[in-house]
């Protein structure tokens, strides 16, 4: 344990069922092989997104945040690494060791639940921002309706939502994901949450430098209360423009970090 902190990965076998919940804790040893690079997801770029990096640079990240489909922690890491209330959930039991293990290394405290994101309102939290870089775009039909009506039970009136996700512009075929319009996005969260911009941006990953095209979408909860400090004002369209033409700071990238998936 590196001064006096400790990584806690909470593992919801059963959501809801609090008998079901593991709690395993890191102590920043290696706790799986080492993976050869090809086997790396290639998502898992090492270092959050640049999109939501600038986010973050600007400050319009608040208060409690969730990485939602945190994978292996990048944009919870940021997150607490800004000192902000951090928690990352995904299913994938693996990656959350890998985003644990990251987590510890860093010398950030996150939080990370194996849970299903279209349950979130189990939780019995609400936040403040969360962050959804490439989850949003694997769900359709009942799937995307029942995320999105989690997403509703998880933000409260002046929280806030952004996400990354495949465009339609993207050229070939890429899986069960699916391409995004302008017109099913503003539809999808026509009801509870207000799509304040969509704007073209990229979606970084290892194995090709240009990346995937992408579209960067911040939402706002419908039902306003007073914002309670200055990250929980809506970012002005031009504003977001800006930060997505002016990206982070530049900065060596991080070693790779390897896990078992």
């Amino acid at each position: 344990m590196r001064g006096g902190l400790t990584t806690e990965t909470l593992c919801i076998d059963k959501p809801g069922a609090g008998p079901g919940i593991r709690t395993i804790r890191t102590d920043g040893r290696a706790r799986h092989g080492r993976l050869d690079p090809l086997a790396r997801p290639p998502w898992d770029i090492g270092r959050p997104q640049a999109a939501f990096e600038a986010l973050a640079e600007a400050g319009v990240l608040g208060g409690k945040v969730l990485d939602v489909g945190c994978g292996t922690g990048e944009h919870a890491i940021m997150a607490a690494g800004l000192g902000l209330d951090a928690t990352g959930v995904d299913l994938a039991a693996n990656a959350l060791r890998t985003a644990g293990d990251k987590a510890h290394a860093r010398g950030r405290a996150v939080r990370f639940l194996r849970h299903d994101a279209r349950r979130l309102g189990e939780l019995g939290e609400v936040f403040d921002t969360v962050l959804d870089c490439g989850l949003f775009h694997i769900f359709d039909g009942e799937n995307r309706a029942a995320y999105v009506a989690a997403l509703r039970a998880a933000v409260p009136a002046g929280g806030r939502y952004f996400m990354l996700g495949f465009s339609d512009r993207q050229q070939g075929e890429w899986g069960r994901v699916h391409k995004l319009t302008r017109v099913e996005i503003e539809a999808a969260f026509a009801d509870g949450l207000r799509v304040d911009s969509i704007e073209p941006s990229t979606i970084e990953i290892a194995t090709d430098s240009d990346g995937i095209q992408a579209w960067l979408v911040e939402r706002n909860a419908n039902r306003r209360s007073p914002c309670r400090d200055r990250a929980a004002q809506p970012v002005p369209r031009p504003a977001l423009q800006a930060l997505l033409q002016q990206g982070p700071p530049p900065r060596p990238a991080p070693p790779w970090s390897f896990g078992e998936w």
